[in-house]
């Protein structure tokens, strides 16, 4: 869809719908169009009409009530971004939309600053709408959507991943309970996936059953994660060596990390490769490791390609079996790893130490 992106508000409150109108199509960066429907079924009227790029749905209305029309709207228009903003708070609403399928679940904002936030999340579905992109990746940093999630006294499960590593955090009406990752847990866990740089989040639904890890406050936590990233990024820079074509490369940030996996039960050998760039790679348990670094380039590159084709997704990884090695090669944030592991190595085996391996290289 080209030109000013379109929006269609549905609330059976006419007072709200002038408001919002006003405030969407003015304020927003992309100057949205921004179309307004007081019942369920001139909102479906209008989406059989004219194409929209987000539906803004509030949930209870007489008649047919929210949660219908996007059953129906998710069912007709695939594209379409879909957004409750509702005033009920009601955990079971909130799951049931999620389940839907819809992008995101809003309460209407009570301040300022909750307006401010509700406007950027807008404009980022706006965004992604123009762009594509997969259902469910929200564009906005995870700082901002911890916020937005405890302000509300929300409750949900953030699953977060970076490559084939996967994290959790638990958030329970407000406040952060606990974190997740294959190696870590509580507080260390959080800090761990907040120092991330790059990666995808969806939101889940609540899980009321989880026990409480962590006591200290939102404020507290993201305060901490940020003081205990400014100190990392405050020590001294890596050393580095000159290579034969006059290339600078970095060795004493790698170095100990290899040296760190090497120690993982099963893993022969490790080959790092910065993505995109030929010139170097770093390696350990290799006397050569050209050959293996062109073939970890090549085979990741026609995967790329075939999830291209048929239209799955990225890639997350890849296991080789040979006569004398297994590798699994993998993408965590700008590095293509390829790790070695004996051949009586199960592929269960394979991928539970690379989870590990995966874990340790994203932090």
């Amino acid at each position: 869809m080209s030109g000013r992106p379109r929006i269609l508000l549905l609330d059976d409150d006419q007072d709200f719908l002038e408001l919002y109108r006003e405030m969407l199509s003015t304020h927003l960066p992309s100057l949205p169009e921004v179309r307004t429907a007081n019942s369920a079924a001139r909102a479906l009227a209008l989406l059989e009409s004219e194409p929209f790029d987000l539906l803004i749905v509030d949930l209870q209305m007489p008649r047919m009530d929210g949660l219908q029309v996007l059953a129906i709207a998710r069912r007709k228009y695939p594209q379409l971004r879909l957004m409750v903003l509702t005033a009920q708070r009601d955990e079971q609403f909130r799951t049931r939309a999620y389940a839907m399928g819809v992008d995101q679940y809003w309460l209407k904002p009570e301040s300022d600053q909750e307006i401010a936030l509700l406007m950027e999340a807008i404009e980022s579905l706006l965004t992604r709408a123009q762009e594509g992109g997969f259902r469910g990746v929200q564009s906005k940093s995870l700082v901002d959507i911890i916020q937005l999630e405890c302000l509300s006294q929300s409750s949900c499960v953030l699953k977060i991943n970076n490559g084939t590593v996967e994290g959790k955090i638990w958030i329970q009406k407000g406040e952060v309970i606990d974190a997740e990752l294959p190696d870590l847990t509580g507080e260390a866990a959080f800090q761990r996936i907040l120092s991330w740089k790059a990666g995808s989040f969806e939101i889940l639904p609540a899980d009321p059953s989880r026990p409480r890890s962590i006591f200290t406050s939102y404020q507290g936590l993201l305060l901490n994660t940020a003081q205990a990233l400014d100190e990392a990024a405050s020590l001294p820079s890596p050393e580095a060596v000159a290579t034969a074509e006059g290339k600078v490369k970095e060795v004493s940030s790698t170095a100990p990390l290899l040296a760190e996996l090497s120690q993982l039960e099963g893993v022969e050998c490790v080959l790092a490769i910065d993505d995109g760039k030929a010139e170097f790679e770093h390696y350990w348990g290799l006397e050569n490791p050209k050959p293996l670094a062109a073939w970890a380039r090549a085979t990741l590159q026609q995967f790329r390609q075939l999830g291209d084709q048929l239209q799955v997704g990225n890639l997350t990884q890849v296991v080789a079996a040979g006569p004398d090695r297994k590798l699994a090669l993998a993408v965590c944030g700008g590095t293509q790893l390829c790790v070695g592991f004996p051949p009586s190595f199960s592929t269960d085996e394979v991928r539970e130490t690379m989870k590990q391996v995966l874990t340790k290289w994203a932090s």
